[in-house]
C-alpha cells in the first residue's frame, strides 16, 4: 500500500503562473499539481493536493493528515512569516514535515526571512522554482522508506 503525502499550499498560490511570474514562473498550481503527482508514482507514494487562502482550512487539512497521511509538504506562502497557528498545527503531526517555498524566502524583503513553519520542519527547500515541490516528493518517500 502507498504512502500518503498531503501537499498543503497557502495563500494566493491559486495564482501561480498569473501572479509575478519573474518571481514565481510561469507554471500553475495545476502543473505543479500534476508533476507532483507524476512524481508520486516514480517514488511510490499517493500525492493528496491542496490549497487554500483560508489558514483555518489550512489548519483543519493538518489536523486530518493526523489521520490519513504520512507525511506533509506544505508550502504555506505568507503564513509561513506569520501563523504560529500552522505551526501548532504540524506540531500535533508525528510524522515528516517538507517546507517549500518557490522563491528563496531569503533574497526577499526581511520580513520574508523567518518561517515559523521551519521551526518543524524536517527539510526545507526554497528558491528551486517549482522543481522545489519534486525535490521535496523525492526526499519525503526516501524519509519514509528509511523510516520503514
Amino acid at each position: 500500500m502507498a504512502k500518503v503525502v498531503y501537499i498543503l499550499n497557502g495563500p494566493n498560490l491559486n495564482l501561480l503562473g498569473k501572479r509575478q511570474p519573474e518571481i514565481y514562473g510561469s507554471k500553475t498550481l495545476d502543473d505543479v499539481c500534476r508533476l507532483c503527482e507524476i512524481m508520486g508514482s516514480e517514488v511510490g507514494v499517493e500525492i493528496v493536493f491542496r490549497q487554500s487562502n483560508a489558514e483555518h482550512e489550512l489548519i483543519d487539512w493538518i489536523h486530518e493528515a493526523r489521520e490519513k497521511a504520512d507525511g506533509i509538504i506544505i508550502n504555506p506562502a505568507a503564513y509561513s512569516h506569520t501563523s504560529i497557528a500552522i505551526l501548532d498545527a504540524l506540531n500535533t503531526f508525528d510524522a515528516p514535515v517538507v517546507e517549500v517555498h518557490i522563491s528563496n524566502i531569503h533574497k526577499r524583503e526581511d520580513f520574508r526571512h523567518h518561517s515559523y513553519v521551519s521551526g518543524r520542519a524536517d527539510a526545507v527547500l526554497a528558491g528551486c522554482g517549482v522543481d522545489g515541490y519534486l525535490l521535496a516528493v523525492r526526499h519525503l518517500a526516501d524519509l519514509l522508506r528509511s523510516k520503514a
